[in-house]
């Protein structure tokens, strides 16, 4: 039998309307159960929430890196630098004071259970998590800060960034150029590297804008850092693999301030004094002496004290250059009196060697036989060979003794001798010193100061 029309059409009402009973149901159970689910987790303690993201129940490894066994981990870091000093060219290196930050995004400590956008965990939790191995290539010593605590900071976003920031005191090498010392240069580096891992694991790159910032009123006692900072990559290749590494340059100034006090205004006042032995009489002997010999040690003692903070390098410095020349004039200040005492005894020496030569001459007229008894007013024969006797003939002049007049001027002349060279050191001196300085400081502090801002 046919079922009536009216009762098809009431039985589908009625599905109808359980159907809508039943969506209606279940909807408020979703609904209940996103609530049941939000206050739940706004009700979750900070613990609970750290352990279920990082804890023993999280399943997370921090011996494992972040995207094992797929693309590298990309650590971007940045330094702050609060102080920066100590600078030595005995050991060639210099002390720093940082702040390193380096970030890196680890999916496994995305979190989105909790409200803050960020969280600021204890330095304690460090160990907890995975970090780069990341180490100074050229650090020479260091040490961590932990008065009052340890001074590092971990901060972790919701998407799994994490920052890691620790201060840091460091002894970095700096081998240094000292040729144009004190007007150098110097260029100090430090290398950022990974110990452990390769490039296929771990890679270090620069922030993109301040990547190395610097405290406010930074100076240093001897330099001045330059504003730029070249920043670069140092790639290592061991027998071990490709490791990352990326440096920075920091390009420091000398300021020669101390060095004009200390060395080059002392030692050309030296050789200045010097030169007043020029004006000292030049019979004065220990007066230009005791002058001459005090400058020269005076010097010795300055060039020694310039060479005392400076390692023992094989080349030639400026200052080396300097003390030389100055130790150099010094001493030819007093080789010129003693130039200048030579040729005033010569008028002596001369005479002495006239009187030499006329006691030789009546000597070999004594030998000879041949005597003058003129002076005694006898007259004597003297036997020729064949025995017969003549009569001496008359007797030559007695020569004269040198005039007092030809002794004064052959002395004025010897000693004028004298004074003209002491004439020429008054003027020579100080312009051969002077041409010496034109050449020296353009040398060092134009052309070679020029060509090392061009290759900086």
């Amino acid at each position: 039998m046919g079922k009536p029309p009216g009762m098809n059409r009431s039985f589908t009402k009625v599905l109808a309307a359980l159907f809508t009973y039943f969506m209606a149901t279940n909807n408020f159970r979703v609904v209940d159960a996103k609530e049941y689910d939000s206050r739940s987790s706004s009700n979750m303690s900070p613990s609970d929430f750290l352990d279920s993201l990082m804890g023993r129940t999280s399943g997370y490894d921090a011996r494992i890196r972040p995207n094992f066994k797929g693309p590298p981990v990309n650590v971007t870091c940045n330094i702050f630098i609060n102080s920066f000093g100590s600078v030595t060219e005995t050991t060639m290196d210099y002390r720093v004071n940082i702040f390193l930050r380096q970030k890196w995004n680890d999916p496994r400590l995305a979190y989105s259970k909790y409200p803050d956008s960020s969280l600021d965990l204890d330095p304690s939790m460090l160990d907890s998590i995975w970090k780069p191995d990341l180490f100074f290539a050229n650090e020479k010593g260091a040490n961590f800060h932990d008065v009052t605590t340890d001074n590092k900071l971990l901060r972790i976003f919701k998407d799994g960034t994490v920052l890691y920031s620790i201060r840091l005191t460091l002894i970095l090498s700096c081998p240094m150029d000292l040729k144009n010392f004190p007007m150098d240069v110097q260029t100090c580096t430090m290398q950022l590297e990974s110990f452990g891992y390769t490039m296929n694991d771990l890679v270090f790159e620069w922030l993109e804008n301040g990547a190395v910032q610097v405290s406010d009123g930074l100076t240093l006692p001897q330099f001045i850092m330059r504003e730029e900072k070249e920043l670069g990559y140092c790639t290592k290749h061991y027998n071990t693999g490709k490791f990352t590494c990326i440096e920075v340059n920091f390009h420091l100034e000398r300021q020669m301030g101390y060095y004009l006090i200390q060395m080059y205004i002392p030692s050309l006042l030296i050789v200045i004094l010097s030169w007043v032995s020029f004006w000292i009489n030049m019979d004065a002997a220990p007066a230009r002496v005791a002058l001459g010999i005090t400058t020269v040690l005076t010097m010795t003692t300055q060039s020694s004290g310039s060479r005392a903070s400076l390692p023992k390098v094989s080349y030639v410095k400026a200052i080396d250059i300097w003390m030389a020349v100055c130790l150099l004039f010094v001493f030819a200040a007093l080789l010129e009196y003693a130039g200048v005492n030579f040729v005033s005894r010569q008028q002596k020496e001369f005479l002495r060697l006239r009187r030499r030569q006329r006691r030789n001459h009546k000597d070999e007229d004594m030998r000879d036989g041949r005597f003058n008894f003129a002076g005694y007013n006898i007259s004597q024969c003297l036997p020729t060979k064949d025995g017969s006797a003549v009569k001496n003939p008359a007797p030559a002049p007695n020569p004269q003794p040198s005039a007092p007049k030809d002794i004064e001027t052959m002395k004025k002349k010897f000693v004028d001798r004298a004074k003209r060279i002491d004439t020429i050191s008054r003027a020579g001196f100080p312009l051969a010193f002077l041409i010496f300085n034109v050449f020296y400081w353009v040398t060092y502090k134009i052309i070679r100061h020029e060509d090392i801002h061009t290759k900086t």
